[in-house]
């Protein structure tokens, strides 16, 4: 079993909250005191496992998810020094995600819950990202405006307050990181695409080639990645019709600098209608070292803080769910035992 853990943390009075997420290749279960100290977090990647396929295959992940769901509980508890009983609440993600996957980590945590009697909360996995800096930036307190971008959602948020949330724009079609992937597929680069692309385009032209960039001056704060895709996967394909070697490096950098442009314009235009001076960078693009500094860079110029989760809480963790958890548990939320797996969650649904 290949995991990844977080730090430990020596116990201490305080509400513990059991994550667990399985929403689709990484199987995770972590320990947060207080929604704000990480007591463990620990994280099995399947990513190895589905590189082969150029994709997470749904079969393959449920059966694995089977295989490592209570070992990596057992291993989270452990590594945070607290037993079963001592467990304030259990929080897991329902949705969205894999269906197969959802009803793994769900089967689990209910299994636990009515075990231990102790309250089950159910989180959405998108929610889950934007806590992920609440979790490391805990004196950082809304209104904010939060972009939060993965292989499956691209969302623009206004959050008022915790756990409210304003839709501002969502895309429309392809999310930035599934564009990500599907042309690195067609550029014969390795699973998962969004990191490689990003490796490549560091030794790139980023001005090489003109992508479009959809919807940038519209007036919405909607986004649509299908026609990059498809003026980018076009583009190899005539290069590769004419016999003419791709510029891998280019293509990336190109590739890349079009979806930055188009989220860093809409998130700083979103910042600046709703007053506010912080923004918030989630999910697994989140880690996209190049969005990172060019949004950091350009709302500094307007005296707007952005705040992005270290590496290992872009990605998929139960941390980030433990503390959504703990939120909702604070304010006396609770899930009844029908909760079910949503795979087409969406924000604002729950």
């Amino acid at each position: 079993m290949e995991v990844k853990q977080g730090a430990s943390a020596a116990k201490g009075p305080g509400a513990l909250v059991l994550g667990i997420e399985t929403s689709c290749d990484e199987t995770a279960a972590a320990v947060v005191r207080d929604g704000k100290e990480i007591l463990s977090n620990v994280i099995s990647s399947q990513v190895d496992l589905h590189r082969i396929y150029g994709g997470v295959v749904p079969e393959i992940a449920s059966r694995k998810h089977i295989e490592l769901i209570m070992p990596v509980i057992d291993l989270a508890l452990k590594e945070a020094g607290v037993s079963p009983g001592e467990l304030d609440a259990i929080a897991v993600t329902y949705g969205p995600g894999l269906v197969g996957a959802l009803l793994v980590g769900l089967s689990a945590a209910k299994a636990m819950a009515l075990a231990l009697g102790c309250p089950l909360v159910g989180i959405n996995h998108i929610e889950g990202h934007i806590y992920a800096n609440f979790l490391e930036y805990p004196e950082v307190d809304p209104p904010l405006v939060c972009l939060t971008v993965s292989g499956g959602h691209t969302d623009l948020l206004y959050i008022d307050e915790y756990g409210r949330y304003d839709i501002l724009g969502r895309t429309r079609d392809d999310a930035a990181g599934e564009a990500f992937d599907k042309i690195a597929r067609v550029m014969g680069l390795d699973y998962p695409g969004g990191p490689e692309i990003a490796r490549a385009a560091e030794d790139g032209d980023p001005e090489a080639i003109d992508f479009p960039r959809g919807l940038l001056q519209a007036d919405t704060y909607d986004f649509s990645f299908s026609g990059l895709k498809t003026a980018a996967i076009n583009y190899i394909h005539n290069l590769r019709q004419r016999g003419e070697e791709l510029p891998v490096a280019d293509i990336a950098a190109s590739l890349q600098e079009a979806v930055v442009d188009v989220l860093v314009t809409k998130t700083l235009a979103a910042a600046e209608a709703y007053g506010v001076k912080t923004i918030f960078l989630s999910g697994g693009v989140a880690a996209n070292e190049r969005l990172r500094s060019r949004l950091r860079e350009l709302a500094g110029v307007q005296g707007i803080r952005v705040y992005y989760p270290s590496k290992v809480l872009c990605t998929d963790n139960a941390a980030m769910i433990a503390c959504a958890g703990y939120y909702r548990y604070r304010r006396g939320e609770r899930s009844s035992w029908d909760l079910n797996a949503v795979p087409n969650l969406r924000l604002g649904d729950n």
